[in-house]
């Protein structure tokens, strides 16, 4: 079983360098670990005092570590699109388009990097998997993509079988398709099966995701009242898609009832900066990162009870926003919506009402 552990933290939290130390404890405990770097710069090749290549390069006895390129994912990925067109085009025309061509568009590096992720989490070579991104918001973005790309997918498809257009081209699908890519399509088979392999893997990271002995995040911050009200933004955002929340680590600060609170029910570290390269200090506080702890869900639906709880720690009541669409509700809070697809015994029944308790949004049907 391999662990995905990600760090979300400020600039002068030092998360690389938490990044790092976590990486270097785990492998000299005996887990076989990659650390994978986002930030394009020379910052983890200086920290770690070894060049940190496009491919995972051995830094020390079970310490592998990678630094993800655009560019380079992009061009690998390319070549495997043309490879799938060569399957079922009789005459290809992406084969005189090259990787190298390619420029990278917004929000193109969060879905490569996620892909990255997954080849290396399903590559069963490492136990840990240590996520050094650039910022705290491009993490969550990027872990957000399976459960808003799945969306898309459903609500779409849907949309294509019932709109008038589908059904007026439904009778020509299959003779077209037959002609030109040798295939045998209808209007079900490309709103259903062509996005059928794609719904299993967005359906495995999603339940990875919701797993935390397999995806987890701890909050990196400072004493300061202002990092600590964006570490709590950060928290409520990690939830918003799916990411499980497993501690708190405190930079330089010291312990407090009044700190501790603040994150209730999760654990809350102090943890030294560490100096020069001397990384043992800081090796030494860190909490343990592979025992069992089962984090607060994100939501619970109680069917009897007729009654949706999400969890929403740093929102307030009126930074949330409930919409309710077709068989499913929509929390917006921060700069997530998050799409939940009820059960039956719920589904288009009516919001009757929705109260925030306790960093929770409790929606009654």
């Amino acid at each position: 079983m391999t662990l995905i552990l990600t760090f979300l933290g400020k600039g002068d939290s030092h998360q690389s360098s938490v990044s790092i130390a976590t990486a270097q404890k785990l492998s000299g405990l005996g887990s076989r670990v990659l650390l994978v770097g986002q930030n394009p710069g020379p910052t983890l090749s200086t920290l770690l005092g070894t060049p940190v290549n496009t491919s995972p390069t051995e830094v020390s006895p079970n310490l592998m570590a990678v630094k993800l390129s655009s560019t380079f994912m992009l061009e690998k990925g390319w070549e495997k699109v043309k490879e799938l067109e060569s399957q079922y085009l009789r005459s290809p025309t992406l084969k005189n388009v090259y990787g190298q061509e390619l420029g990278i568009l917004p929000g193109m590096d969060r879905a490569l990097s996620l892909n990255a992720l997954w080849e290396y989490y399903q590559s069963g070579k490492y136990d840990v998997i240590i996520y050094d991104g650039d910022s705290p918001l491009s993490t969550l973005q990027m872990f957000g993509i399976p459960e808003i790309l799945s969306w898309y997918l459903r609500r779409f498809g849907q949309v294509l079988r019932e709109s008038d257009v589908g059904k007026t081209l439904s009778p020509f699908i299959q003779p077209i398709t037959n002609a030109i890519l040798n295939v045998s399509w209808t209007l079900d088979y490309l709103a259903q099966e062509p996005t059928n392999h794609a719904n299993d893997i967005l359906g495995k990271w999603k339940k990875t995701l919701a797993n935390p002995s397999h995806v987890a995040t701890y909050l990196v911050t400072t004493d300061d009242e202002l990092a600590i009200a964006e570490t709590k933004y950060y928290w409520g955002c990690a939830q918003q898609v799916g990411l499980m929340v497993k501690g708190v680590l405190v930079n330089q600060g010291q312990l407090s009832d009044s700190l501790s609170q603040e994150f209730s029910p999760l654990s809350v570290t102090a943890i030294p900066r560490p100096t020069g390269t001397d990384w043992q200090s800081l090796q030494y506080a860190l909490p343990d990162f592979l025992a069992d702890f089962m984090p607060p869900q994100p939501i619970t639906v109680d069917a009897v009870s007729r009654e949706v709880r999400v969890f929403l720690p740093g929102f307030e009541k009126n930074q949330v926003k409930l919409t309710q669409y077709g068989p499913g509700i929509t929390i917006e809070a921060g700069d997530q919506r998050r799409n939940i697809d009820l059960p039956v015994p719920l589904r288009r029944q009516p919001v009757r009402g929705a109260k925030f308790q306790n960093h929770y949004l409790i929606i009654s049907f």
